[in-house]
């Protein structure tokens, strides 16, 4: 049954990924922020790999400030 939770929210956060990457892309902000978004991105894709969980927990403080209009300062 700890599978099929797993397997669940791997989807979860494959789905919100793809999600994410597309609203980044969306954007309209300087090339530095795009770029800063894009790499917590990447280490949200990284963190999936090892832990799961935090990655979920990542990605949803990502979203959350993506919808807040909280973007990172580039560089």
């Amino acid at each position: 049954m700890e599978r099929d939770s797993q397997l669940k929210l791997y989807g979860q956060v494959a789905d919100q990924l793809k999600e994410a990457h597309a609203r980044v892309r969306a954007l309209q902000v300087p090339e530095g922020v795009r770029m800063a978004l894009s790499r917590k991105l990447l280490v949200v894709t990284a963190a999936a790999k090892h832990d799961l969980p935090d990655a979920a927990r990542r990605l949803d403080r990502l979203m959350k400030d993506l919808d807040e209009g909280r973007f990172p300062e580039g560089d």
